[in-house]
């Protein structure tokens, strides 16, 4: 029995080792290059999140109706995105992209180039959401290149967008994540008509700081009219209103399960579709 237990750790240990060097030279397989998960130097644009807001701004100022499509967790499904990716353009009616974050898989920086080539395909703006996967390795620095800051804010016609970095537990919660004080920021602003907020991971999941959740619920509250909250992280679609108070969350699901967001706000609220591609 003994002699069983050792061999079988030492079966689980090399199959460990050999998944762990398959999913890296799947990711270098491509053009024969050594990935490493603390390279920072990127092939591809750059900031590209203040660019596109922008873009957005412009095109959106003085709309009474705006009409976006959310999605999430595209990491490892290149092809699936693209599919996604296609899907949206083809449909005509969308003014921007939400990505919620999660581009990668392990914060690898070819991950996050590959990832942007694909998303370039939209014919519309888009912006991205830092994911708890893309914090490993130095992929919060690559983030930062690559899209800008954690925490960002824009205006698209009637909205004000507060996006969130909610991933606390890839800081160990020695930073304040979620930033509370960022959103305190946005009290009494008057530049649109309602808020909406866009977060990686929601109250009460895994890597949110749950010890501060009920603050961050109030905050949200504070600001000017918060018609709802938006997430991905869990690989699932779901609609709930997790404090019981009225704020509904819409969780979409991983690009591996071919769904996505579009919702619609103007001057008689919002509506929203779920998307199967």
């Amino acid at each position: 029995m003994r002699k069983y237990s050792l061999h079988f750790v030492a079966v689980s240990i090399r199959m460990s080792r050999c998944l762990y060097a398959f999913a890296f030279l799947l990711l270098a397989s491509c053009d024969l290059i050594d990935v490493h998960p603390y390279d920072g130097n990127i092939d591809g644009d750059m900031d590209i999140n203040a660019r596109n807001i922008a873009r957005i701004e412009q095109a959106m100022r003085g709309k009474s109706r705006i009409r976006f499509a959310f999605i999430s967790d595209t990491q490892r499904w290149y092809d699936e995105t693209e599919d996604e990716v296609a899907d949206i353009n083809a449909r005509g009616d969308i003014d921007f992209v939400i990505h919620g974050g999660d581009l990668t898989d392990f914060g690898v920086t070819k991950e996050f180039e590959w990832q942007q080539k694909i998303l370039n395909k939209l014919t519309m703006p888009y912006v991205v959401l830092l994911g708890n996967h893309d914090c490993i390795g130095s992929g919060k620095e690559v983030y930062r290149n690559m899209f800008g800051n954690e925490n960002f804010s824009f205006v698209a016609g009637p909205t004000r967008f507060i996006c969130l970095d909610t991933n606390a537990l890839e800081y160990d919660f020695s930073n304040p994540v979620p930033d509370l004080g960022y959103i305190e920021s946005f009290r009494g602003d008057k530049s649109a008509k309602n808020t909406v907020m866009v977060m990686h991971v929601a109250p009460y999941q895994d890597e949110f700081n749950n010890n501060v959740a009920k603050p961050f619920d109030y905050e949200i509250r504070q600001l000017n009219n918060p018609i709802f909250c938006i997430n991905g992280h869990a690989h699932s679609t779901v609609v709930s209103d997790i404090f019981g108070n009225g704020l509904m969350y819409y969780q979409i699901t991983c690009a591996c399960d071919r769904q996505y967001y579009v919702f619609t706000i103007d001057e008689n609220g919002y509506t929203y579709e779920t998307i199967n591609f």
